[in-house]
């Protein structure tokens, strides 16, 4: 009998072929006599099928098992509330690249017969917790998988911020902002902006600025133990704004801390057997294109 005897499917708001794709996995795990648990996203894309929308907080609540059918902003969507309940996520891949949903939709009944089966790679991803500090909020932390970026919102305007680690002082900045990432997302907005490809069993973060006004601003990789704070300047004009995986957004005053660190929750992410991290990373950036790939002599 399968560990997971209840499934919640979270489906994404729009994509080409999610309906197909949703209804396949709804008769598969049907036929095997599963139950099954669905999102608002899910029963709007089903409505012939009178299913009942389940709150996101109950659905992670009430499941063994988050099956994601989307793309990889759809699993960050799911994160945060699966990581608070300590449930595992598993994505069918509906999107372009597909760094954490690795399931093909044509690959599904094959890669969920292997992980009902118990036969999968568990995956545990470190998230952060991050407080805006200051006198117009209420200090109420909030999950991110991807990264926390501080930045100014005005696009023609440099904003000025000082970095601290556990207090100490490291660098004033001017910069369009710096993206404060995890392993996980070293490979998203952090990389397109300069930064490194942490492994994702690195306890570690990467601080990378923005557009930064100095050649000498180089991307930092520091310890997840430590706790940072980006503090935007006291004298800055420049409107800013700290976001949490693109999702979730607080407009900042001058003067105002936003403390970064390791969250207590992590996210476990199933992979179906065979998951190979480096060959991820040649298929989706293209590493060795074109070249021969090498065997080592045994």
């Amino acid at each position: 009998m399968s560990q997971f005897s209840t499934i919640g499917i979270f489906g994404k708001r729009t994509a080409p072929g999610v309906e197909k794709a949703l209804r396949a996995l709804l008769a598969y795990l049907e036929a095997r006599n599963l139950k099954v648990l669905c999102d608002a996203s899910t029963v709007r894309h089903l409505p012939d099928l009178a299913l009942e929308p389940i709150p996101t907080e109950e659905l992670a609540q009430r499941s063994d098992l988050i099956i994601v059918v989307g793309g990889d902003g759809t699993l960050l969507l799911a994160a945060r509330t699966a990581a608070a309940h300590n449930v595992p996520l598993l994505g069918i891949n509906l999107g372009r690249l597909g760094f954490m949903v690795d399931v093909t939709p044509d690959d599904m009944a094959s890669s969920l017969d292997a992980v009902l089966g118990g036969d999968y790679v568990c995956d545990e991803r470190l998230m952060l917790s991050t407080t805006v500090l200051g006198n117009s909020h209420d200090e109420t932390p909030v999950l991110a998988l991807n990264d926390t970026v501080v930045r100014n919102r005005d696009f023609a305007r440099v904003l000025e911020f000082d970095t601290y680690i556990d207090g100490q002082f490291i660098s004033h900045h001017r910069a369009d902002g710096i993206i404060i990432a995890t392993p996980t997302g070293s490979t998203a907005y952090a990389l397109s902006g300069g930064g490194p490809v942490l492994h994702p069993s690195l306890n570690s973060l990467a601080l990378v600025p923005i557009c930064p006004h100095t050649l000498s601003d180089r991307p930092l990789i520091v310890s997840a133990d430590h706790v940072i704070e980006v503090v935007v300047s006291e004298e800055s004009t420049t409107e800013a704004l700290a976001t949490c995986d693109g999702q979730w957004s607080q407009e900042l005053q001058a003067g105002d801390r936003v403390r970064i660190q390791r969250a207590q929750q992590s996210l476990q992410i199933l992979h179906p057997p065979g998951y190979d991290y480096f060959k991820l990373l040649r298929n989706k950036l293209g590493w060795g294109r074109g070249q021969r790939q090498r065997n080592p002599q045994v």
